[in-house]
């Protein structure tokens, strides 16, 4: 009867003191405030680099910006680089690490490209004219994130664009994102 205490005791000590040292080693995903990820549709898709921070304030909110560089001439994508600062409201706050789940987004997009559909009747030469606009807009999206950190985001957005240099009158924003919050 001695043994078996004597050994329940340790047992249960043993794992008390395992325990402790993972706590000591591990950060909770909600401690860390850092955010980076990278489109992942179109950078495999047309060469599109899209990069985004984001500062995580608490559970329920984060800022950040997005850096797009379109480094494949071939494609007409509408943007050939854009700065995007953005604001965030996560819903659903009661998971274990925060600012994940569902979240509304409101962007400023600052933007710049060519257009592609003008063309001078006279020389039979289609023109690429370059331009900058402005864009706001919201953005709905989902994202996950587990207890090491990586995260997995999908996103859809638009935005108005107010310059009138876009041959389009909207923005349109999304992808697949993956990245790493440190």
């Amino acid at each position: 009867m001695k043994k078996l205490l004597a050994f329940s005791i340790l047992f249960i000590l043993n794992f008390t003191f395992i325990n402790a040292q993972e706590d000591d080693k591990i950060t909770p995903a909600i401690d860390k405030k850092h955010e980076v990820r990278l489109g992942a549709v179109k950078l495999l898709s047309s060469g599109i680099i899209e990069g985004v921070y984001e500062y995580v304030q608490d559970s329920n909110r984060g800022f950040g910006a997005a850096l797009l560089l379109n480094i494949d001439s071939g494609n007409e994508y509408i943007e050939d680089y854009s700065i995007t600062p953005f604001y965030r409201m996560y819903f659903q706050t009661k998971e274990d690490y925060g600012a994940k789940g569902f979240f509304v987004e409101g962007f400023t997009s600052f933007f710049g490209g060519k257009n592609y559909d003008l063309f001078d009747f006279d020389s039979n030469q289609s023109n690429d004219e370059n331009f900058f606009d402005i864009s706001v807009g919201l953005g709905l999206g989902k994202k996950w994130i587990n207890s090491a950190g990586f995260v997995f985001e999908i996103k859809f957005g638009a935005g108005r664009n107010l310059l009138n240099g876009s041959e389009f009158d909207a923005l349109f924003k999304g992808d697949l994102y993956i990245g790493y919050r440190f």
